[in-house]
């Protein structure tokens, strides 16, 4: 409790976000990127590195505005009832979270890479619901600048309707301690922006962020993307940004601006990029995709969170410790 405290008092001298506002919390999550590969790993650092402390010293410093951070509670919890989180995870990620607010980066903290649910939702509603009873009962304390997300891309056998009942058992769980904590959701077929219609949160919970994906055209943003089966095919995909191009994209952005103004709930576009695969990325040069994404997106109120931190989507180059440029510079509006 007095390091509960601690941290709500170095947040408060920060500036950290204290509203319940959700429309205010996705607003504060400003331009963020995924921390992806990490936590969201088997094991953190199978896929490459690990987080550190400096890391998010140099994503605030650079001027990002928030973090999102993929974690697989699923690898880490009993299979059988209670479900219990290995403490050690659990202290892990208290760590990096902590971190993350005392640098004033707005958090948000999901379950991700759960692929046993999506193949089987029935036979693991339960345990996806009492590990957020477990960390929504662990982070109960933290500043509102911590925010949830009950699951990353839900798919395969999670059908709208599947994943109505899926969502709705996690949240009761998270409700019980944190009440007006905001919670990000999206809808099936991968935060698809055409499934948010499909969604049914309980309207008195007006503490809700909907998430979506957006990775439009597929063939472009993931041509050679290794875990992509016929990816290779598409290498050469051009995004050449013409009105066309252009119209595609504001379309989509407009489709989830019309189902917020309907729905009077915000949405954050939880992960958008491009893989190493895309030749401009290879080449070190401005993505006119990107770009476009980056600054289009707020027109529509959209806040959003760049794929991602340094793997294959990275803004930062691990091996040579250094910014990848101009993907930076387009990002954080430097260029």
């Amino acid at each position: 409790m007095l390091k509960s405290l601690s941290l709500l008092v170095a947040c408060f001298l920060m500036g950290c976000v204290s509203s319940s506002d959700a429309f205010q919390q996705q607003a504060s999550l400003g331009r963020g990127i995924n921390l992806g590969n990490s936590l969201e790993a088997p094991v953190e650092g199978a896929w490459g590195p690990k987080i550190t402390d400096e890391d998010l010293v140099r994503l605030k410093k650079a001027g990002f505005n928030s973090v999102r951070i993929p974690t697989r509670w699923s690898a880490h919890a009993l299979k059988v009832a209670p479900y219990t989180i290995d403490p050690a995870f659990m202290a892990r990620v208290d760590h990096v979270v902590q971190v993350a607010l005392a640098q004033g980066l707005v958090v948000v903290l999901n379950a991700h890479h759960y692929q046993e649910i999506d193949e089987a939702p029935a036979e693991h509603r339960e345990r996806l619901a009492m590990m957020w009873h477990q960390i929504a009962t662990h982070f109960a304390d933290f500043p509102e600048s911590l925010q949830f997300e009950i699951y990353n891309e839900p798919n395969t056998q999670h059908t709208a309707e599947a994943w109505n009942l899926t969502l709705a058992a996690a949240l009761q769980e998270i409700r019980k301690t944190n009440p007006t904590r905001a919670v990000h959701i999206g809808g099936v077929e991968w935060n698809k922006i055409g499934t948010l219609k499909d969604l049914k949160l309980p309207p008195e919970d007006r503490h809700i962020i909907a998430q979506i994906h957006y990775y439009a055209p597929f063939h472009f943003t993931h041509q050679n993307a290794s875990w992509v089966k016929g990816s290779t095919a598409w290498n050469g995909t051009k995004w050449d940004g013409t009105e066309a191009d252009k119209e595609a994209v504001r379309r989509d952005f407009k489709a989830a601006a019309d189902w917020s103004q309907k729905e009077q709930r915000p949405v954050f576009m939880g992960e958008f990029g491009t893989s190493a695969g895309v030749a401009d990325m290879d080449a070190g040069l401005l993505n006119p995709w990107t770009a476009f994404i980056a600054s289009e997106a707020p027109r529509y109120h959209l806040t959003w969170a760049y794929w991602e931190y340094q793997a294959n989507f990275g803004i930062w180059d691990p091996k040579a410790q250094q910014w990848r440029e101009p993907l930076k510079a387009t990002l954080l509006g430097d260029n």
